[in-house]
């Protein structure tokens, strides 16, 4: 190196040393704050609810199959009906029956002829038995001929009843008030009694949802059943579709016992169909408003943010935040329940949560949404 390039080099460094010195004099600028909203933790009886999946099922369905065999002779209703208890339905071609109806009275009078026969001929011998005018073998057979007279009676009367029961049963007629369904045979369709199925009636106001609950949710439902049901205290809702049906249920029943497998008990809600809206089998949600028996500290959900699987608030002293690990509860509705982590005398930072770090200083405006 040339002895010219050196004494430059030494040149140089004077100028940029004090520039050097001047920049650690430079003072640091202050983090800036980040505008939040806050909220007071208090602790409160808050109400929760819980969902369950079921199907909507008539309280009376039954199945329509007639009693006797024969042909189908009339349908006298359309398909999907609202139908009134004791309505006609179907008939069956009754001319059999009555034919048969009409040979079992013919029999029956001849049996009760030949009743009034033997009664009069038992009456003659026994008189003439108390004078010793004829003989007991004689007496003996009128006994026997009245006695089997009158068994005969006893059965031509119980034939008449069984065919005219057969001519009732011709007549087909609805054993509630409800809905029918399509019917599945035509006039001039053969049926065979007890096998043929005629149509499917069920009653549609009011309607159910059956459900299963846990068992450690048991004693809840039946205070509510034994307080009369909950339907004034609007304890039970339907949603169908994700749409809130507008009527309220009441709690109608509980199975007898928990299923041991699955430990769960079936319910029944009962609630008002007045517009037929609703029909069985239909799948719905039945939501269950409880009530919490114990205060509960409750935070709004947007105020909680999740790392790696654990979830933090941001407590706010005024001025900055610190990040405190929670341990959550159920939620309800756009609130959830904090079930560690804090005692419910806490400020925290429920807007702007996405721009804090630990230990972030932060600007309350007074004017801005949310602060309590």
């Amino acid at each position: 190196m040339s002895y010219k390039k050196i004494f430059t080099a030494f040149l140089v460094i004077p100028f940029l040393l004090p520039g050097c010195k001047e920049d650690k004099q430079m003072p640091t600028q202050e983090a800036p704050k980040v505008n939040v909203s806050v909220a007071q933790v208090r602790p409160q009886l808050l109400p929760y609810f819980e969902e369950y999946a079921g199907l909507i099922k008539a309280l009376q369905e039954v199945e329509l199959r007639a009693q006797v065999s024969g042909y189908i002779s009339g349908i006298y209703f359309n398909d999907g009906d609202r139908v009134r208890k004791g309505q006609k339905l179907y008939s069956i071609d009754s001319q059999p029956f009555q034919a048969a109806y009409q040979q079992a009275q013919a029999n029956l009078l001849a049996q009760e002829a030949n009743l009034a026969k033997a009664e009069k001929d038992v009456f003659r011998y026994r008189e003439l038995a108390k004078k010793d005018a004829v003989a007991i073998q004689a007496l003996d057979n009128a006994e026997a001929t009245f006695a089997t007279a009158q068994q005969e009676v006893a059965a031509a009367r119980a034939a008449v009843d069984n065919v005219q029961t057969n001519v009732k049963y011709a007549t087909i007629s609805a054993p509630f008030d409800g809905t029918i369904g399509i019917s599945l045979v035509r006039t001039g369709a053969s049926i065979s009694m007890g096998q043929t199925l005629l149509n499917t009636i069920s009653t549609d106001n009011p309607i159910a949802i059956e459900v299963a609950i846990d068992q450690s949710q048991l004693l809840f439902f039946s205070e509510i059943k034994a307080a009369g049901g909950g339907r004034t205290d609007s304890l039970f809702q339907l949603k169908i579709d994700g749409i809130t049906y507008p009527q309220f249920g009441r709690l109608s029943f509980i199975d007898r016992a928990v299923d041991p497998l699955t430990g769960t008990i079936k319910v029944r809600v009962e609630f008002p169909n007045p517009d037929f809206i609703i029909r069985p089998g239909m799948t719905a949600t039945l939501v269950v408003r409880f009530n919490s028996k114990e205060a509960v500290v409750a935070i709004p959900f947007k105020a909680v943010t999740e790392q790696l699987g654990e979830f933090f608030v941001y407590v706010s002293d005024g001025t900055k935040v610190s990040q405190r690990q929670v341990k959550l509860g159920r939620q309800l509705g756009r609130q959830i329940v904090v079930l560690e982590g804090l005692t419910g005398d806490e400020i925290i930072v429920t807007e702007g949560v996405q721009n804090l770090r630990e230990g972030a200083l932060i600007n309350i405006p007074s004017d801005t949404p949310g602060n309590k």
